[in-house]
């Protein structure tokens, strides 16, 4: 009789090739089940739950070079959580993320785990994405479990976001605090809108030391923002850059 072949999970190979370092945006090792713990008044969790699945599965893709992951992405709420923030706004989605959302209005937080849990187990998903409000008993550590394993197994990604939650026990290998933070002027238009930034503290992780960073995405990229100084000096003055030539064009001016 052949030996029998032994494929190893996800979550296996995952353990295997993730160092203890600081996190970063990039890295091409994600855990498969994180949370993210915001408040229901404002938009920084979903916001940081769709930079950091964009994050990872861009990394990934390019580790195993299959390029970026086109499969549908399932979004699931229970009511609390849509009545307390609201529901997706495609909108405000990347282009390329529009066509391919499935949303699911969850009546209670039982029903909402239940499809989140079936979205793990679908190989066809790209990666769920769940919001759940407060803390029901429903999510205990028991169902935290459940969807590790089943996200583990099945190798789709799971970022569970928590509103106006405290951070009871929990299986998921990444948890993170975030909130919204000041984003930095526009280069061009100080009347328009900022690139979407947030304070975000990793509290919990099974790879990496906890730290805090600011964050922010400009829907190409995650990025840690550097200091609001900084940015503020680096941006170009439209007064400055409009020089006068003294009747010469600067491409004369450019020749010797």
């Amino acid at each position: 009789m052949p030996p029998m072949s032994f494929r190893p999970s996800p979550a296996r190979v995952l353990s295997r090739s993730l160092p203890e370092a600081r996190w970063r945006p990039g890295l091409p090792a994600q855990p498969f089940h994180s949370e993210i713990f915001a408040p229901a008044t404002e938009a920084s969790g979903a916001g940081l739950a769709l930079a950091l699945a964009r994050d990872a599965l861009a990394a990934a893709g390019a580790a195993g070079g299959e390029g970026e992951d086109t499969r549908q992405v399932l979004w699931v709420q229970d009511r609390k959580a849509i009545q307390r923030g609201g529901r997706p706004c495609l909108a405000g989605f990347p282009p390329a993320w529009r066509h391919r959302l499935i949303h699911v209005a969850a009546a209670t937080p039982e029903d909402a785990l239940f499809a989140i849990e079936e979205g793990v187990r679908c190989r066809d998903l790209a990666c769920v994405i769940g919001e759940i409000a407060g803390n029901p008993r429903a999510l205990s550590f028991t169902a935290s479990r459940r969807l590790s394993l089943a996200a583990e197994r099945h190798g789709v990604r799971l970022w569970l976001v928590r509103l106006d939650a405290e951070a009871d026990l929990s299986s998921a290998r990444m948890r993170w605090r975030v909130g919204a933070a000041p984003s930095p002027p526009p280069r061009w238009n100080p009347a328009a809108p900022g690139t979407a930034t947030w304070h975000a503290e990793l509290f919990r992780a099974r790879a990496h030391a906890p730290g805090e960073w600011m964050l922010s995405d400009d829907n190409t990229a995650l990025a840690i923002r550097r200091d609001p100084e900084d940015d503020h000096a680096a941006t170009p003055d439209p007064v400055r850059l409009a020089r006068a030539t003294f009747g010469r064009s600067l491409a004369a001016r450019a020749r010797p």
